[in-house]
């Protein structure tokens, strides 16, 4: 097959096609993988900033009960997988987990060590570096933003939050992934189904197209070749080939037809040679 006209022209554009359809359905799922990261970051950190707000008139008030009934609402809504707040010491002071209250976090934690990393905390992240990802104890994959609960002016004129203070604690928000990692399987199936058709529908429609104009008229040429090398009289060259071809096909009609002519001028040149021995 390697060695045919058909196997040489239509194995490398196949291995072409191929190549250059899986390449660009890899560009396409990473941007597409990248802007679908991006809205879930957005998305954590506005439920973050919902939170942070809802939570704001009972923090003023010091209503611990109202405050923790708003995590644990939050906490029980689907895709949430925690929500939890510590103070400036690193103590859980409200979860929808019971259990978390009053745990110290670790500070080198993937979550913590980005603000903690230097002498003095970070203040001040962008909504990329507030995010992280990482697999709970059940496997699930989670998507988690840590937002600072800032000191503000109505803050620090309370009695219990002094002006010098500029954090008083941090929200940790973190949402399951599951869903969109379903959502990515998903378009890496479809995309897959599509390369696969485009693939059959490119080359069906090359190979298509390769016969109709290349392979049936080289065909013809060859047939016709092979046939007036074994007749006497010479047919005439096929007709509607094309220019390249339709030169070769007459060419070689008029070398056969020359050769023809002059065939008994030599036939007798060698007999009065004979003759004459």
């Amino acid at each position: 097959m390697f060695a045919t006209l058909a196997g040489k022209a239509l194995i490398p554009v196949g291995l072409a096609v191929t190549g250059f359809m899986v390449v660009c359905c890899l560009i396409l799922y990473s941007f597409i993988r990248d802007d679908l990261h991006r809205g879930e970051i957005v998305h954590a950190s506005n439920l973050a900033d919902t939170v942070l707000k809802s939570t704001r008139y009972a923090m003023l008030k010091s209503d611990r009960e109202t405050l923790a009934t708003i995590i644990r609402n939050v906490g029980g809504q689907k895709g949430v997988d925690h929500v939890r707040i510590f103070n400036k010491k690193g103590i859980v002071t409200f979860s929808a987990n019971s259990v978390e209250i009053n745990r110290q976090v670790d500070k080198n934690a993937e979550g913590c060590i980005v603000c903690h990393k230097g002498t003095a905390p970070v203040t001040n992240l962008g909504t990329m570096q507030q995010s992280r990802t990482f697999r709970n104890p059940g496997g699930m994959s989670v998507m988690a933003i840590t937002a600072p609960i800032y000191n503000e002016p109505d803050c620090s004129s309370a009695a219990c939050h002094p002006p010098g203070q500029k954090v008083l604690g941090t929200l940790d928000i973190g949402l399951s992934r599951a869903e969109l990692e379903r959502s990515l399987k998903l378009l890496r199936i479809q995309m897959i189904i599509f390369t696969f058709m485009t693939l059959i529908l490119t080359i069906g429609g090359v190979t298509a197209l390769l016969r109709r104009n290349v392979f049936l008229p080289v065909q013809r040429l060859r047939n016709y070749v092979e046939s007036s090398a074994l007749k006497d009289d010479l047919p005439e060259p096929p007709p509607h080939l094309p220019h390249d071809l339709d030169i070769i096909a007459t060419g070689y009609y008029n070398v056969k037809t020359n050769f023809a002519d002059k065939k008994p001028d030599t036939e007798i040149s060698v007999n009065d040679f004979n003759k004459k021995n």
